[in-house]
């Protein structure tokens, strides 16, 4: 029966809720739509992957047993992939004979061993370094502790707790015979049962009475001289929680090495989607603040738990950028791949739940990527469906901005938007005409800006017409590919920690043209992209390409940020007529004590240049792009002196494919 209404307003109220229900159910529809899309991408490909491998051609009667040889064959054959630069570094030490400086040939001599043990530090803390054991191999048990036994820093404390089985009675002979001659260092205790690596860990901490704490996993290698690095950072500038870079190795030398895994310094979004700080961690005791080390819960996952709780608490956190820890692999250990520790995954993805739900964050999502199953991608809750105003500086160039325009309208699921174009000295008829078949579109306005080409005063005169709470800053030669682009930067944009937002862009080719910015790569050492030109289904170093994580500069190319932010900075330096005004903003930013984030979840493809040409096509652009690189480094000399701090040093600035640094 037709509804009846009592007066006109209550019939068109009721049409406007009706419509507004409608609006968040479509939303909904095409938010999982995309997510539906993406999700369908990453399967296709994956199963390209696997049908263009010519051991799953060649072994049809074998695939119920080649899934981890796939992800294994995956990770070993990525371009850039950590495996691939320890190939390079033993190949470029074939061709010019560079001394290899991450193995043995990185221990002290005799005389710098000598001299570290000598150095007398004003806080000469105490670390009790916690070595949970089962069942060890013997060859395993003594080179451990002799790597303990050997550190030039002397103040130390091993604390040992054996939950082994009957069978694995040698291993309580090799400690005891150890402990003997430790002059009182070595701590062993027989455990009635094996608690685990959480239980048995726990148990380690009872006999500690250090200072700060070092976790040691039973099987490894520590560099000798680790702890006197650390304690030097203790003393220097007061950490409370360091780590170092890594290895893995393979076999009866830390020199058959699998990977290098070189770090960046402290990133909470990295460590929030990857624990990439794995080993070695040592703490203050203070950060432990009468909780558990090890939660039993967390099994598998549980120094990933630790890490998050601790750094969450601590003041300093500093890393040493040099491999100091050496992660054996092999069969049963979690470096030999997830396969071994199954139960892994849902522990890290509880950890990492656990440590968002106390960070204030809800109704979030992880997913595992297809890097690694413990590398996650997060999706956190759009808490407000707010504005976001797309700012595209224009000139003439009018199929760039026909593509640009259509693909913003026909994929973007968020529907919160306007479009400001920033119409800048056209001259081509052809722009005019589009300019009016977008006058009747509630979305897009042209505003005018008359003066000569500023990529920064343009951006900032659009910024003024701006009515949304968020800024996009986009070039007029993107074209959108992922349908929930604006939800992916978005959610990081929202939060209060977050200035910069970027996106993961390709060229036409569908390679790498941005993957976030580092300060002094490339030629003119001011700042360069990371991962260029390598191929779109590239993970990336150490899965780097398959994570948000924390940079220290996106491209404007597609960069979001709060526009109060923008405003609060003064936008765009108007001194940065063409380049590296969005490096320049990123570092106000990052100076404010704002997070600047990359994120791969946004893709859109870049075809740069194409609207204004090359900054190096002639000599007058390429003289202007070098006088804006020189008042770039005079303004921010002191920050690129330090580095980028997510970028490790041990990298060269000449190559944006994480090549290591020749020493």
């Amino acid at each position: 029966m037709e509804k009846e209404w009592n007066t006109p307003e209550e019939e068109l109220s009721f049409y406007k809720e009706a419509y507004q229900q409608e609006k968040v159910r479509s939303a909904s529809l095409a938010g999982r739509l995309a997510d539906a899309k993406n999700e369908a991408d990453s399967l296709q490909f994956q199963l390209d992957r696997i049908k263009n491998n010519p051991m799953w051609k060649a072994s049809a009667p074998l695939r119920m047993g080649m899934h981890r040889g796939i992800n294994l064959y995956r990770r070993v054959r990525n371009v850039g992939g950590p495996r691939n630069i320890v190939r390079k570094l033993k190949q470029k030490q074939r061709d010019k004979g560079i001394r290899l400086q991450h193995g043995t040939a990185s221990f002290p001599t005799p005389e710098e061993a000598a001299i570290q043990r000598k150095t007398r530090f004003e806080n000469p803390v105490k670390i009790s370094i916690l070595v949970p054991l089962w069942n060890n191999k013997r060859e395993f048990q003594i080179e451990m502790l002799d790597s303990v036994m050997n550190q030039t820093y002397e103040n130390w404390e091993l604390c040992l707790a054996d939950g082994s089985d009957s069978e694995h009675n040698y291993i309580e002979e090799i400690c005891k015979e150890y402990a003997a001659k430790a002059n009182g260092r070595i701590v062993y205790k027989r455990l009635e049962k094996n608690g685990g690596i959480a239980g048995n860990t726990n148990e380690c901490l009872k006999l500690a009475t250090g200072e700060y704490i070092g976790l040691f996993d039973q099987d490894d290698i520590l560099h000798p001289s680790v702890l006197y690095e650390y304690v030097k950072v203790i003393n220097e500038q007061n950490a409370d929680y360091i780590y170092c870079d890594e290895t893995t190795f393979k076999g009866d030398s830390i020199n058959h090495m699998l990977t290098l895994h070189f770090k960046p310094d402290f990133s909470i979004d990295n460590l929030r989607a990857n624990n990439y700080i794995c080993h070695f961690s040592v703490f203050s005791r203070e950060l432990l603040d009468g909780t558990e080390l090890f939660r039993s819960g967390f099994d598998g996952s549980q120094d990933h738990d630790m890490i998050l709780r601790l750094t969450a608490n601590a003041k300093h956190i500093v890393h040493v950028p040099r491999i100091m820890y050496y992660w054996r692999s092999h069969a049963g250990s979690v470096a030999s791949g997830i396969d071994a520790k199954p139960y892994a995954v849902p522990a890290a993805k509880g950890a990492v739940a656990e440590h968002l739900h106390k960070c204030g964050f809800a109704n979030f999502e992880i997913k595992s990527t297809r890097a690694f199953d413990t590398i996650f991608e997060i999706k956190y809750e759009i808490k407000s469906e707010d504005k976001i105003s797309i700012l595209i500086p224009n000139k003439d160039h009018v199929e760039d901005l026909k593509r640009c325009i259509s693909s913003i309208m026909e994929r973007s699921t968020y529907e919160n938007y306007e479009v400001i174009i920033i119409e800048n000295n056209s001259t081509e008829k052809a722009t005019f005409d589009y300019y009016k078949t977008l006058e009747g579109n509630s979305k897009i306005r042209v505003v005018t800006y008359e003066g000569e080409f500023n990529y920064s005063k343009i951006n900032n005169f659009g910024a003024g017409y701006a009515e949304g709470k968020y800024l996009l800053l986009l070039n007029n030669d993107t074209q959108v590919i992922t349908m929930n682009w604006l939800e992916a930067m978005l959610m990081y944009a929202q939060r209060e920690d977050v200035a910069a937002v970027g996106a993961k862009l390709y060229y036409e080719d569908k390679s790498i043209q941005h993957a976030g910015i580092v300060l002094g790569l490339g030629a003119h050492r001011t700042a360069g992209h990371t991962h260029y030109k390598m191929g779109k289904d590239n993970l990336g170093y150490m899965g780097r390409l398959c994570y948000a994580q924390n940079v220290t500069a996106v491209t404007g190319a597609c960069l979001m940020v709060k526009k109060a932010l923008y405003d609060a900075v003064g936008g765009l330096d108007e001194g940065f007529k063409v380049a590296l005004n969005d490096v320049d903003l990123c570092l106000k930013f990052r100076e404010q004590g704002y997070l600047n984030v990359f994120t791969p979840f946004a893709e859109l493809y870049h075809f740069e240049s194409a609207s204004r040409g090359s900054d190096v096509q002639d000599a007058a652009k390429a003289e202007r792009y070098n006088e804006e690189c020189a008042v770039f480094k005079e303004k921010w000399a002191k920050v690129l002196e330090q580095g980028d701090p997510y970028y490790n040093p041990n990298f060269s600035l000449d190559h944006s494919d994480y090549s290591l640094r020749a020493f």
